[in-house]
């Protein structure tokens, strides 16, 4: 990855004082070690009259792969091949604004001991980088940096230009021109929209993004016509992040207007408010019924099938009774999205060994999953096709044959309740069936007679006396061969 910054200069304020400024000096090449490689600063020229200082980011592709243990950014669960062969060793991202944070960490806080004045003052500046992924085409990097002050040049790059019909990738050559920008300003104008712009980031993104983005977004953010995109992306589309920003950026703006602090603003709410006791989601209801009934069955080897993002997973790995955890899922994006939620690129051994993601088909028997004491499909069954549901009956109950099974599924009864739910509509866009109480028994009756096993029937959140629950489990007990017998 590389990128250069360039700046003009005068007899009595020359061009070098950019060695200064970002604390690397002109004569001399020098190189860092990062997690995923080595950065190098150079100068491919340095005169009173042009200085261009170079940043280049030598991605050690085999490291990003095998740092995460064929997990997380770079090392995704995906096609083997594609963990090697990839963009991001070569077009900047998240790898690269990392970099700049940690390489020119003096200059993007604007600090310089040497010209204590210099960081203050505004100067020509000319950023060039040559390969940006830009989700969004070149109309969305002039969106992006044009209300900050600079001149945009983004020129697409061909697919191939031997065959120029084959169109435009999603990378873009781009220029970066102002005179009236510190370079302080520059740095973080970069730092945040690099990523964004690549709409992806090698690392599980936590709360402290949201500092981060902050820190780096103080006086330009707030007021950026397209702040809501630059923060959903910068925090990986995160929702509860980035509802967690919005809020916080709204406070700056609004302190901005009235002329006072953000704390005077962020203390006009009264603290009763903020100590009203707010209902628990039915998720972590549903987890919660979920992990008990595990722990009562005594499971150790647990199997989450259809894991989705990875929040029971999450959830199982902080229970150290549960010796290992599968989760199983047929989206890769699902899978990729649970590796980071798990940040396995930063788990110790042990904890390591206690967890695997494997990409595979419910509609298929596996014989990966034999052997394990429980298996759980909570909120799964309904996102199949009613003809496939009996392939993935006989695949859990038929060929897994873990000892316990867990099922939940929505109560369709209870979906009365919900009254932001339209009369006739299922909970969820993708639901191609909901059951009501009786027939979901129904059906677990006919898949435990069928395959040797006794069901029980749970309720997972508040009992409504006339619709039942909201969510409703089904627990399976494997019947042992003697008491079949009998």
């Amino acid at each position: 990855m590389f990128l250069t910054i360039t700046t003009t200069g005068t007899p009595d304020r020359p061009a070098t004082d950019l060695g200064y400024l970002l604390h690397k000096h002109p004569d001399s090449a020098q190189q860092f070690s990062t997690s995923y490689g080595t950065a190098h600063v150079f100068y491919p020229e340095a005169d009173a009259r042009r200085c261009t200082a170079a940043l280049l980011l030598e991605v050690d592709a085999v490291a990003l792969v095998r740092r995460g243990k064929g997990k997380g950014r770079g090392g995704a669960p995906d096609a083997a091949l594609a963990q090697y062969v990839n963009d991001r060793p070569y077009a900047a991202s998240s790898l690269l604004a990392v970099a700049i944070g940690n390489v020119f960490s003096s200059a993007v806080r604007g600090v310089c001991r040497a010209l204590p004045e210099a960081p203050a003052r505004p100067r020509p500046l000319r950023v060039e980088v040559p390969a940006l992924p830009a989700r969004g085409g070149p109309g969305l990097v002039r969106r992006l940096f044009e209300p900050l002050g600079w001149t945009v040049t983004a020129e697409p790059v061909a697919l191939d230009s031997a065959f120029p019909e084959w169109g435009d990738s999603r990378y873009v050559a781009l220029v970066l021109e102002s005179d009236a920008l510190t370079l302080a300003q520059a740095l973080r104008h970069l730092y945040v929209l690099l990523p964004v712009l690549d709409d992806a980031k090698h690392y599980w993104v936590t709360s402290e993004e949201v500092d981060k983005l902050l820190r780096a977004g103080e006086g330009w953010l707030p007021g950026h016509p397209e702040q809501q995109l630059i923060t959903s992306r910068y925090l990986s589309r995160r929702w509860a992040l980035t509802r967690q920003a919005m809020e916080r950026l709204e406070l700056v703006r609004l302190a901005e207007t009235d002329d006072s602090e953000v704390e005077e603003i962020d203390n006009a709410v009264e603290e009763e408010t903020e100590t009203e006791e707010r209902p628990t989601p039915l998720a972590v209801q549903r987890r919660a019924a979920v992990l008990d009934a595990l722990k009562r069955s005594g499971a150790a080897r647990v199997l989450d099938l259809g894991c989705g993002q990875g929040q029971l997973a999450q959830a199982l790995l902080k229970d150290p009774s549960f010796t290992e955890i599968v989760g199983v899922d047929v989206s890769m994006r699902a899978l990729t999205i649970a590796s980071r939620r798990l940040k396995l690129d930063r788990m110790g051994e042990r904890q390591a060994a206690r967890i695997r993601l494997l990409h595979g088909s419910l509609a298929y028997t596996d014989n990966r999953l034999k052997g394990y004491d429980a298996a759980v499909l909570s909120e799964v069954i309904e996102h199949l096709d009613l003809p496939r549901l009996p392939a993935l009956e006989y695949a859990v109950f038929g060929a897994a044959r873990p000892r316990t099974v867990l099922v939940t599924t929505p109560n369709v009864e209870y979906n009365v309740r919900w009254e932001t739910l339209p009369a006739g509509h299922r909970r969820h866009g993708d639901h191609r069936f909901e059951w009501t109480r009786e027939e979901f028994r129904t059906w677990a009756r006919r898949v435990a007679g069928r395959h040797g096993y006794e069901v029980g029937f749970t309720p997972v959140g508040p009992d409504d006396p006339e619709v039942g629950p909201p969510t409703q489990m089904a627990v399976f007990t494997r019947v042992a061969k003697e008491a079949k017998a009998a």
